[in-house]
């Protein structure tokens, strides 16, 4: 996607080919850098750390972790511990396992002289996949609104199609493209009026700073809101649907995404506003069920509760505490939005119903 004018990728090798670079998500949208990424220690830090974040993106950068283990040792013990190591940073999105465990399927049987060049290329392969799934999640989601733009009453024809959209899913909480935002990429691009809402989400606050940094390089038109705004521009008739992604999906249709993402489905099922989800198929964990009982919600540290980063009109990004000094926070980084306020789900395949029967309609191998 764009940045000032030049096509960039979330994560790619470095040309030794021994190392990986990754865009610094901790210091967007002040600062846009890269970090080289040479251990699979590093690559575990920038996950726990978030400077890369994302399901998708997270799942890609552990592939690439176990490739820079094997390079120092490929031994068995070697590569359980680096799978360990790498899948403990983050335990709610299921991409992060999946991928891991891929590149470890893929170079278990192999001598141990070939396994890093083979986690290279299986690596490599899932990041080409995951661009590709997201493509094709903003060529389905491209038609869904043009299909509800099309449908508004006449005195709402001619007024852009309003979009509203919670944390971020977009490129770069993928590799390329994104999932919530690969079909609003793809109908400013068709020339749709389009205009999103972006909520602040709290506490980590990536829909102001990675999404609206996102949008503003695309060229989309946009506005950003305080979370608890959502509700009242939908009582108002001010958005015409809802999507997010997701960072674990039942085999039920029971969707994990950012925290406050239910009460957004709550609002919109409460005003007739469709809620879709965008999601690969490596989100979907047919293992799970019921997801508010069985997916576990991460705990993040409470200073990202009771402090804010941002930058200061003197221009140095700096850190402030927002509560009383003793206060307590409590941080849980996701919820669990069920299936029965699920519009759709939005996925490489198709759109399928927020259900065992949908999914599998589209994954019947699952």
């Amino acid at each position: 996607m764009n940045i000032d004018g030049q096509a960039w990728r979330t994560i790619g090798l470095e040309p030794d080919g021994r190392s990986v670079w990754v865009i610094d998500q901790t210091q967007l949208p002040h600062q846009f850098r890269t970090l080289s990424l040479s251990t699979c220690t590093q690559a575990a830090e920038a996950i726990s750390t978030m400077v890369v974040r994302g399901a998708p993106l997270i799942g890609v950068t552990g592939a690439y972790g176990l490739m820079l283990a094997l390079q120092d040792d490929p031994a068995d013990a070697a590569l359980s511990a680096a799978f360990d190591q790498l899948n403990a940073t983050r335990p709610t999105a299921v991409n992060l396992r999946w991928a891991l465990e891929r590149v470890r399927d893929r170079v278990r049987p192999l001598p141990p002289e070939q396994r890093s060049a083979a986690a290279r290329e299986e690596a490599g392969l899932i990041a080409e996949e995951d661009v590709a799934m997201c493509a094709a999640i903003g060529d389905h989601g491209l038609e869904i609104f043009k299909r509800l733009a099309a449908a508004r009453s006449p005195e709402r024809k001619d007024k852009p199609f309003n979009v509203l959209t919670h944390c971020n899913a977009g490129w770069l909480a993928t590799v390329d493209w994104g999932t919530a935002l690969a079909p609003i990429y793809k109908a400013h691009r068709a020339g749709l009026n389009i205009h999103v809402w972006v909520d602040e989400t709290r506490p980590r606050n990536q829909g102001a700073s990675l999404t609206a940094y996102e949008l503003e390089r695309e060229g989309v038109p946009h506005t950003v809101i305080v979370d608890n705004a959502g509700g009242h521009l939908m009582q108002h008739g001010e958005v015409d649907a809802v999507i997010v992604g997701t960072d674990r999906t039942t085999r039920r249709g029971d969707v994990c995404n950012k925290i406050g993402t239910y009460l957004k489905a709550l609002a919109a099922h409460d005003n007739g506003v469709p809620f879709y989800v965008a999601l690969p198929a490596s989100t979907i964990d047919w293992s799970l069920d019921d997801g508010v009982a069985e997916i576990p919600i991460e705990a993040r540290s409470a200073e990202e509760v009771t402090h804010i980063q941002g930058r200061g009109t003197d221009g140095v990004i700096t850190c402030v505490q927002l509560t009383p000094d003793g206060v307590e926070g409590f941080n849980p980084a996701f919820d669990v939005t069920p299936s029965r306020l699920v519009t759709g789900l939005i996925t490489e395949r198709g759109v399928a119903e927020a259900s065992e029967n949908g999914l599998k309609g589209l994954y019947a191998h699952a």
